[in-house]
């Protein structure tokens, strides 16, 4: 399986800046092959996250607070998955935390901190902080140290040295003596007179460690100027910050080396950081738009001709005839919080413009990657091939080049959401904070069809039709699509995955699965009614992180040619959009009639798991064979068995939000 994942630590110990910085530097330098995503100790601790973890990163903070919370079980899966070929970073407080021995600070009193650490990715002491004058939560031990880079260990004679951002960092004493145990000294304090403790002057190691490899620091090459506030001090640290946007292309440089070394796959120029995008609303029925604003007025603020609703998470401006003009310049809905698009942006404070399309449709000119004509006119086609006339999801359509998450728009604005119609559906071309289940936070790339449906779910169907389904309901829906995009798209090799994702054989290798598509159904409730966002993200044209459908195309239409068969075409969003939308909402009219069982047979037809025979950590690692999944509360079924492989007869019950699965290992586990 494809390790697509670079899971950033964001719990007790790290500061709340050092992730921000650390998502932004690497999701420069990463995006698309990768997704960049934060991750709670609850998760390192807890899910399976090491098959699909490319790199592992621990950034800034305190590390008494990651050896409180990752000590002993946490430091043991980290330690195992590097040595299997994993790549791990410690910035700073995380170069302290990879080393044998820490020694912070020593005879300062209440600042010191002194002792041996667990993952001992350096076999020796870092040592700090190397420069005097740190201080806690402040800026006044804040640095600009020249670092020298040493270019052959990095295997680039281009690299020059660069100001770096420092705040408390350590040096790895003695780091060339360590040479016959695998570390190498990736740079320096070139400075070596300025330095406030003895050992040396590494700022930067590389342990080779088993098939993985770790890198440490001591200074915040992450740290780029452009997100660094010159007016946080006085006129000295002023000119320090100025002295390392003045390097800032190195430093970048010297970071992308470094994922390098580690074996990812970086970017040879780093990407910008994209900004948000109008949205467009629209409807099969373009009077009815007009009709649906009419109803959220009272919500709204009137703004001269504009309407104004400010949401609990999100604040939108509903206009008809919107100024030209590109969220990149938001220095007036930011108050200074974006004056690049190259910077941190906070998007929950960014106003979200809505053009109101209540006399027809977007023309192509302004949404460029999103044909509105073609989709109406596929879900039209679709509809009157339908023997049960569907004629809700999708009639209504909320599209964005570059929104925040098509779900986080709709679920988390409560008073909006209690006024949208049922079937409303958001559809993206890029998300830059799109959700997953639990903590995940992704940026889903280009070629990545990213959609959310709200659906109204009235509450006295909850015994014959409960709510948990949905997720199984909207995966079958897109397994069916796909193979019923045109004839011949039968032996599309798509099957589902317990509970809510969706698998391909790899196009590469087909005995191996690659994740394809997931889903997140958000839930609550108002008025006798669940108001469900089904979200989904399905990789349709896009090669990176994994695979998408036209790569596993591409394999099928070889396999038809050897035979003497016409080539299949190719995936278009628009047109999969609306064949996913009229099959499911066929789907869920039949759930509210009748149950899951009308699915049953198709559902297991579709999944991957029957007869697997698995180990359940939370029953003490007991084996047990996949049932199937109850049709009164959707619950995964499994016998257990004795080691010969016998059925002992006891049972098992678990449910999806409680419990995650790890396909490849035969491991489930789970959550809390």
């Amino acid at each position: 399986m494809g390790r697509m994942n670079v899971l950033v630590y964001s719990g007790t110990g790290t500061t709340v800046e050092s992730v921000r910085h650390c998502l932004y530097s690497l999701r420069r330098l990463l995006s698309p092959h990768y997704a960049v995503i934060p991750a709670a100790a609850d998760t390192l601790l807890k899910e399976p996250w090491e098959t699909s973890c490319a790199l592992l990163v621990i950034p800034g903070g305190a590390d008494l607070g990651y050896c409180r919370v990752l000590n002993g079980e946490g430091n043991k899966k980290i330690a195992q998955f590097v040595r299997k070929g994993g790549a791990f970073i410690g910035f700073c407080a995380g170069g302290y935390y990879g080393c044998k021995m820490v020694e912070f600070e020593v005879g300062n009193g209440k600042m010191e901190v002194v002792g041996s650490r667990e993952l001992q990715f350096f076999p020796g002491v870092c040592r700090g902080a190397a420069f005097a004058g740190f201080q806690y939560a402040s800026e006044k031990g804040a640095r600009a140290p020249r670092i020298k880079v040493e270019k052959e260990a990095l295997g680039d004679s281009e690299l020059e040295g660069f100001n770096s951002y420092y705040n408390g960092g350590g040096l790895f004493v003695d780091a060339d003596k360590y040479a016959d145990r695998g570390v190498k000294v990736l740079a320096r304090f070139e400075e070596k007179e300025k330095l406030s403790v003895e050992g040396g002057d590494a700022a930067v190691v590389y342990c080779k460690i088993g098939n993985g490899g770790a890198i440490l620091t001591g200074p915040h090459p992450e740290f780029a100027a452009i997100n660094l506030d010159k007016n946080s001090g006085d006129s000295e640290y002023r000119e320090r910050m100025e002295l390392i946007e003045l390097t800032d292309a190195k430093r970048e440089a010297f970071l992308r080396a470094c994922l390098i070394k580690l074996g990812l796959r970086a970017l040879g120029e780093a990407g910008a950081i994209p900004t948000l995008s109008l949205l467009h609303l629209s409807s099969t029925s373009p009077a009815d738009v007009g009709r649906l604003v009419d109803r959220l007025r009272e919500i709204s603020v009137a703004d001269g001709d504009k309407q104004k609703i400010v949401g609990e998470n999100d604040t939108f401006i509903l206009e008809r005839n919107p100024e030209p003009f590109s969220m990149g310049s938001l220095a007036d809905a930011l108050t200074g919080e974006q004056d690049s698009p190259h910077k941190i942006i906070d998007y929950n404070k960014v106003e979200k413009h809505v053009q109101i399309h209540d006399s027809g449709h977007p023309p192509p000119k302004e949404t460029p990657y999103f044909d509105h004509t073609a989709y109406f006119k596929h879900l039209e086609r679709y509809r009157s091939q339908s023997r049960s006339s569907p004629e809700i999801f999708g009639s209504f359509l909320l599209y964005g080049e570059v929104v925040t998450s098509t779900n986080t728009m709709l679920d988390k604005n409560f008073e909006l959401l209690q006024r949208l119609p049922s079937g409303l559906t958001a559809v993206a071309t890029l998300q830059v904070a799109g959700r997953g289940r639990g903590s995940n936070v992704w940026v889903s790339p280009m070629g990545a069809l990213v959609f959310s449906t709200c659906i109204r779910h009235p509450r006295e169907l909850s015994v014959q039709a409960p709510v948990v389904f949905v997720q199984y309901l909207v995966a079958l829906a897109i397994v069916e699509a796909i193979k019923g995009y045109d004839i011949g798209f039968g032996d599309m090799p798509v099957r589902l995955k317990w509970p809510n994702d969706i698998y391909a054989s790899n196009p590469q290798n087909e005995k191996e699965f690659l994740k394809i598509a997931g889903i997140l159904v958000n839930s609550s409730y108002a008025n006798n009614q669940f108001l469900l966002v089904v979200g989904c993200g399905i990789n349709t044209t896009n090669s990176a992180p994994t695979t998408s459908l036209n790569q596993i195309l591409d394999k099928l239409n070889r396999t038809r040619k050897s035979k003497g068969l016409s080539r299949l075409p190719a995936f278009e969003q628009e047109r999969l959009l609306a064949k996913i939308l009229v099959v499911f909402e066929e789907m869920y009219y039949q759930f509210c009639r009748s149950g899951f069982a009308p699915f049953e047979e198709l559902y297991y037809r579709h999944w991957l798991h029957s007869g697997q025979v698995v180990r359940l950590e939370m029953e003490g690692g007991r084996k047990a064979r996949i049932r199937g999944i109850t049709t009164d509360y959707g619950l995964l079924t499994a016998d257990e068995l004795d080691e010969s492989g016998r059925i002992t007869g006891r049972s098992f019950t678990l449910q999806s939000d409680n419990n995650s699965f790890d396909f490849f290992k035969g491991l489930l586990r789970r959550k809390t």
